[in-house]
């Protein structure tokens, strides 16, 4: 993620941050100009009173110092602490392009369903900046029924013992509200023998089933996805059941990113994809703070990289390669100092590579070969 700073003072923000703790000043995400802005109540006149969405008056309109000649409005899921984006004051929606994606969300009237939900809402923020920052489409299931993509934010019914699974049909995502739960989460982690399980990956795996059906089923690229990750046409309900008896083949770091990915070729290019975000995303970061790697004790420069480019755009996929592996080294390094667990607890085999760039080539299709 890119770095920010507020326009008031230069101070450097995060990208959940609501106010600028050296000036005081306000703070949103602008999603036009991909950035976090300081923010300043309108004085004069509001636009907009007639707009379907309702009325907007000078109590909630905005000027923002990263677009000062627009005028803005906080996403309606401000006030319930979930939400940090803008809307033009004139626009017809009271959610912004993030939240109105968004079909069912829990009780917030409970307290710990409210907490949970704005852990969920913090990740799928992020996960929209990333798809934003790749340009790649995220029409709302109102907007179109059959090719939209909404989230179902789901807690387990205790009394009737019914447990919410966290997965994908059809352009809908449902996440379960336990996965917000630290606790559980990791418990899950650990029973499952995952080396990783975060919100935000569960975020960018689920994603990944939906822009299978988008880009590669829909996109006129299945023979090409099947030639890269195997025949998708295998009865999905037998593979689940196999995996979960059988587990993964032993060989399979050799062949797949993790162990999850062996189950069918669905899951293979759901895990690509989840890595894939994974890797542009903390490059961008890196690259945003100047990091560069350069071990005073290596021979030769294979772990020597910097990140001096843009990782959404265009590049060839080699490139984002040769950073990245050194940098997860650096940062696992870094990690194990602190008494942590790797921060990238995966090897990836000349297959996966290959996986990942058909991944890459999907998303940039003129990128290089």
């Amino acid at each position: 993620m890119r770095l920010f700073k507020c326009q008031a003072c230069g101070q450097i923000v995060h990208f959940e941050n609501t106010l600028c703790e050296k000036c005081g000043h306000a703070l949103a995400y602008l999603p036009a100009a991909m950035t976090m802005s300081a923010i300043e109540p309108h004085q004069g006149d509001a636009p907009g009173g007639d707009a379907p969405g309702g009325v907007v008056t000078e109590s909630n309109v905005w000027k923002a110092l990263a677009a000062p000649d627009g005028l803005y409005r906080l996403c309606d899921n401000f006030q319930h602490g979930s939400c940090n984006w803008l809307i033009e004051a004139e626009a017809p929606e009271t959610l912004c392009l993030c939240c109105r994606h968004n079909r069912t969300i829990p009780d917030i009237g409970l307290e710990e369903n409210a907490e949970a939900w704005r852990r969920i809402e913090a990740a799928k923020h992020r996960l929209f900046y990333s798809l934003l920052r790749l340009k790649l489409p995220l029409a709302t299931k109102l907007e179109q029924a059959d090719t939209g993509l909404a989230f179902d934010f789901l807690a387990d019914i205790a009394e009737h013992g019914a447990k919410v699974t966290t997965g994908h049909d059809n352009g809908l995502i449902t996440i379960a509200l336990e996965e917000a739960d630290d606790a559980a989460r990791e418990k899950s982690r650990v029973t499952m023998h995952e080396p990783y399980r975060t919100l935000l990956g569960h975020f960018r795996h689920e994603i990944g089933h939906y822009f299978w059906d988008r880009l590669v089923r829909d996109g006129g690229a299945l023979e090409a996805c099947r030639a890269v990750f195997g025949d998708d046409t295998l009865d999905y309900g037998q593979a689940l059941q196999r995996h979960y008896e059988q587990g993964a083949p032993p060989d399979w770091p050799a062949h797949f990113v993790t162990a999850y990915a062996t189950m069918h070729p669905w899951e293979d290019f759901a895990e690509t994809w989840a890595h894939y975000l994974h890797l542009v995303d903390t490059l961008e970061t890196a690259a945003a703070f100047g990091l560069r790697t350069r071990p005073r004790v290596a021979e030769g420069d294979e772990l020597d990289a910097s990140v001096d480019f843009d990782p959404y755009r265009t590049q060839p996929f080699d490139r984002l390669v040769e950073s990245w592996m050194p940098l997860t080294i650096a940062l696992n390094s870094l990690n194990r100092s602190m008494g942590q667990a790797d921060l990238y607890p995966f090897v990836l085999s000349t297959p996966a590579l290959d996986k990942l760039a058909f991944v890459h080539r999907l998303v940039h299709p003129a990128a290089p070969r």
